[in-house]
């Protein structure tokens, strides 16, 4: 193995931990977001001063990670149940992946506006 490659892996092996990955950076949001929920039945005032932070444009940054996210993890999620279920999948698990991270690049784009459309407003003016 060659110094300083963790993987040997090539498409595959790296959407599989893109697959982890984004996995765990969703349920880690889910718990967040369940225990600032939980927040309002504790101290509204906290809950509402928690969410105030949330209007910041630094957050909208983290919530378009947030779909960058889900949005892989659930197109990607979609290819490994087609190269586990579908016969000829494994075959063509390269050219899905690819087929994937296109789709996912064209809704990110998708997605510019109206997650951070708010966010450059707040920076740079209307």
């Amino acid at each position: 193995m060659p110094a300083g490659t963790l993987y040997r892996g090539r498409e595959g092996m790296w959407s599989w931990v893109a697959h982890r990955v984004t996995g765990v950076l969703i349920f880690f949001f889910l718990f967040v977001h369940v225990l600032d929920t939980a927040l309002v039945r504790v101290s509204p005032e906290a809950y509402d001063e928690v969410v105030a932070t949330y209007k910041t444009p630094i957050v909208a940054l983290l919530e378009y990670g947030l779909v960058a996210a889900v949005l892989f993890h659930a197109l990607n999620g979609l290819r490994v149940i087609a190269v586990d279920f579908w016969s000829k999948g494994a075959r063509y698990q390269k050219q899905m992946l690819w087929s994937v991270v296109g789709v996912w690049l064209v809704l990110m784009v998708g997605a510019l506006y109206p997650v951070l459309g708010h966010a450059v407003r707040e920076v740079f003016g209307s």
